[in-house]
């Protein structure tokens, strides 16, 4: 253990208002001091290295994904499969429902979506920078992904912004509430009871879209159950649209902090990918992810208890100088090879990282094509406060058009 001088020991909730403005901080403090972190009080272990949050990752025997991967109390236990589906499950239940899922959610699918991403992207963006100032959450980032949800699910145009109010309100956390708000639990019932009359009316009526995908997935004879897909929808809208929500902003975000890397894709929009890619390195959307000890662990020289509660700090992770060199310099030409852990890794792997690359990847290209370069009111930009998720909840910015390039 590093003696880094501190006298006061460090401390940790993924609750604190001070740590959603800023983690990195105590990040580098747990993964020094103690990187299997103890909080008697919430009762939860942390551990904030890379190695050990990637072993953890990998090792479904032992960290079970079963009480789902929140440290809300609400959320948390054998019920949480109802909100999370298969993320709150483990093998072989979360491999059946992962692979009845896939059929549906294929990658032809999603690779089906890019024109249609590309004119939502023109949609949203061309007004936005046309008034010259706006909110770029509000106005374009909050709106992108959770049409591209609403696309993919066959949500009709006219309820996107109340399931997009009813996303953002699932996911704040008030200030001293450790578990979910009661406006988050209402939230959350709400979304659930607009999937049920959504999937009955695609029983009646089936179309072409995902959510009639589902229930007609079938592998020998296995289907899903309503409450399995009315799960899996409200996983996709709350975490495939605000995790990318929250993607955008930060990349708009820390380019215009560190401009020396923002010229790279405003001169050569061939380097977006690259721009995504050290931004879910250097200030991913999901910070943390828990799961539950199914026997004594050992890290350390510490025991974990079985049936405990670990917390994976992912953005530690990503900033962890035992694993990426110079982690808190923000740099598009950092080699990516190293494996990031922004969408996990192992069984549990995002199924949706491809598509939330592809948005994001769209969403910028078209940035750069539209605006020669931009800035951004920090002053009056908020934060999101989540238990799990990291970036704005507004972001003003001001933008200079460009004539429009081709292609």
């Amino acid at each position: 253990m590093t003696n880094t001088g501190a006298a006061v020991p460090v401390t940790f909730s993924p609750y604190d208002y001070e740590f959603h403005e800023d983690p990195y901080p105590i990040c580098a403090r747990l993964r020094d001091e103690a990187p299997l972190y103890r909080n008697a009080e919430r009762g939860f272990w942390a551990l904030s290295r890379y190695e050990d949050v990637v072993a953890a990752f990998r090792d479904k025997e032992r960290l079970s994904n079963a009480n789902g991967v929140t440290l809300d109390p609400a959320a948390y236990g054998p019920h949480a499969h109802k909100t999370m589906s298969f993320l709150a499950m483990d093998d072989p239940r979360h491999h059946r429902m992962r692979s009845l899922v896939s059929k549906g959610f294929t990658p032809r699918r999603v690779k089906s979506l890019e024109p249609r991403i590309e004119e939502l992207t023109r949609l949203h963006l061309q007004p936005a920078i046309e008034r010259g100032e706006f909110d770029f959450i509000a106005d374009f980032a909050g709106k992108l992904p959770m049409d591209v949800i609403c696309e993919l699910l066959g949500v009709p145009e006219s309820d996107r912004d109340a399931l997009r109010d009813l996303a953002d309100t699932v996911m704040h956390r008030e200030e001293g509430v450790p578990d979910v708000p009661e406006p988050a639990v209402a939230a959350a019932l709400e979304l659930v009871q607009y999937y049920v009359d959504m999937l009955a009316e695609r029983r009646r009526r089936p179309t072409d879209d995902l959510t009639s995908a589902l229930l007609a997935a079938e592998i020998d004879g296995d289907r899903l159950t309503d409450e399995e897909i009315v799960g899996f929808l409200v996983l996709m809208v709350v975490a495939g649209n605000e995790t990318t929500t929250k993607l955008l902003g930060n990349a708009v975000y820390w380019a215009w902090r560190n401009p020396e890397q923002l010229a790279k894709p405003m001169a050569d929009p061939q380097r977006v990918p690259d721009w995504v890619e050290e931004t879910l390195r250097y200030d991913t959307s999901t910070q943390v992810l828990a799961r539950t000890a199914t026997e004594d662990l050992h890290f350390h020289g510490r025991t974990v208890p079985s049936g405990d509660c670990v917390l994976l700090l992912v953005g530690s992770a990503n900033r962890d100088g035992r694993a990426f060199t110079d982690p808190d310099r923000y740099d598009l030409d950092r080699d990516t090879g190293r494996q990031l852990v922004s969408f996990g890794s192992g069984t549990h792997f995002c199924l949706g990282a491809h598509l939330a690359r592809l948005e994001a990847r769209i969403a910028l290209t078209q940035l750069v094509h539209r605006v020669r370069d931009y800035d951004i009111d920090a002053e009056a930009a908020q934060r999101v406060h989540s238990s799990n998720v990291r970036g704005f909840a507004t972001l003003p910015v001001t933008v200079r058009p460009r004539r429009l390039r081709k292609g």
